[in-house]
């Protein structure tokens, strides 16, 4: 019998120092639920069930969504893709509430959505009368660019901003670049500077026009970042245009340039905006705005198979949702 009552007593023990364990953690949830990181947790696992999936993503990392960009709490748009991007967002612009997500804090190569950034600090630093000089870094650009923009010549700074925004030119971006801090390397500290005041903690960038794959961020940064810019009316001005002929010391007299947004070329109606961006490692990448009435919607997609039929679903099913 001494036996018996030795192992009971020993099970009791046992027990008391579980039951002990779970309180002391359920002390410490309680008190961790105070911090921010600890309520985006527990708040992903009764969010809509549309961003359920983010809660495994949300653990690991500590990462949150930057200011503004609220990932819970909505009617969530119900979306399937056959072939998904990589990571992306439907988001309303006003009130940055996220309507659909997959992978929205994926860090991932933006490609030339980098020129968001570039624009901001552009037209915060600037003068739309300021003109610019050609200096020889833009004229020695890589990928994508305006292409005849005249070595050692001052040029309209709108009418850089223009080829910069709409046929994704790298030699006006890195122009611009040049003009507000000197050199492009001295601009890519001063969009860091500007990411971590923004909260953007997936976001880093190595240059202004996005041709190195070390330019990175994720959906929700990208998400904040479009509010920022379709806020600047310097900016909505460019990016609602399928075309633009800006005066320039060129040929003729003026630049013919073309958008590369494909929303605009299939004739969407209400898009205001934005960026593409495409590299072999970035895939296609695409943030698009859409205004109908009182609703402004914006999608994020990250390497996706097709940028535009992609967005049109995400903004048809938005305004089928909420209005």
């Amino acid at each position: 019998m001494r036996p018996r009552r030795a192992r009971r007593r020993r099970g009791r023990a046992v027990l008391l120092v579980a039951l002990a364990s779970i309180v002391a953690t359920a002390a410490w949830l309680a008190v961790a639920g105070t911090t921010n990181d600890s309520a985006n947790r527990a708040a992903s696992l009764a969010g809509p069930p549309a961003l359920k999936h983010r809660a495994t993503h949300l653990q690991p990392s500590g990462k949150a969504p930057p200011p503004g960009i609220d990932l819970f709490g909505a009617k969530p748009v119900r979306v399937h893709f056959r072939h998904p991007p990589r990571a992306g967002l439907l988001f309303d612009l006003k009130s940055g509430q996220v309507l659909w997500a997959r992978r929205p804090l994926r860090r991932l190569p933006i490609a030339s959505t980098t020129k968001i950034m570039t624009a901001i600090l552009v037209v915060e630093r600037t003068r739309p009368t300021d003109t610019v000089h050609m200096t020889r870094e833009a004229f020695h650009y890589q990928g994508s660019g305006v292409g005849v923009l005249p070595h050692h010549k001052r040029m309209p700074l709108e009418g850089l901003m223009d080829g910069m925004l709409l046929p994704s030119g790298n030699d006006a971006a890195l122009a611009l670049a040049d003009h507000v801090a000197g050199t492009a390397r001295r601009f890519a500290r001063l969009m860091n500077q500007r990411a971590r005041a923004m909260g953007l903690g997936c976001t880093h960038y190595v240059s202004p026009d996005g041709i190195e794959d070390s330019n990175r961020s994720c959906p929700a940064d990208l998400a904040a970042l479009a509010r920022v810019a379709m806020a600047k009316p310097r900016i909505a001005r460019v990016v609602r245009r399928e075309s633009a002929h800006p005066r320039f010391p060129v040929k003729g007299g003026h630049l013919w340039l073309y958008s590369t947004n494909p929303l605009l070329h299939m004739g969407y109606r209400g898009t205001i905006g934005l960026k593409t961006g495409s590299t072999s490692k970035a895939g296609h990448c695409f943030v698009g705005v859409v205004r109908r009435g009182s609703r402004t919607y914006g999608v994020v997609l990250l390497h996706s198979p097709d940028t535009g039929s992609q967005a049109k679903k995400l903004f048809d099913a938005a305004f089928r949702v909420h209005g």
